[in-house]
């Protein structure tokens, strides 16, 4: 029973996330922020990631890297 209650809590806590996730929001962030935004300039693109996704150096290096920065 009390496994339930744990679920059911833990349900409904998921589904009050307030935060809105906008697929695609990233470069427009970026454009905003940097003037002259080049996605494939590494620096570039993890200072970009770090400000609009809220990543840190070694997520965003490594998405920068998927996405084809050098």
């Amino acid at each position: 029973m009390r496994l339930v209650a744990v679920l059911i809590f833990a349900l409904m806590t998921a589904a009050c996330n307030q935060e809105q996730d906008i697929t695609g929001s990233t470069p427009v962030c970026a454009m905003r922020n940097y003037s002259s935004y080049n996605p494939r300039d590494m620096n570039q693109c993890v200072a970009a990631c770090k400000a609009c996704d809220h990543g840190n150096t070694v997520t965003c290096t490594t998405s920068c890297t998927l996405k084809g920065a050098h």
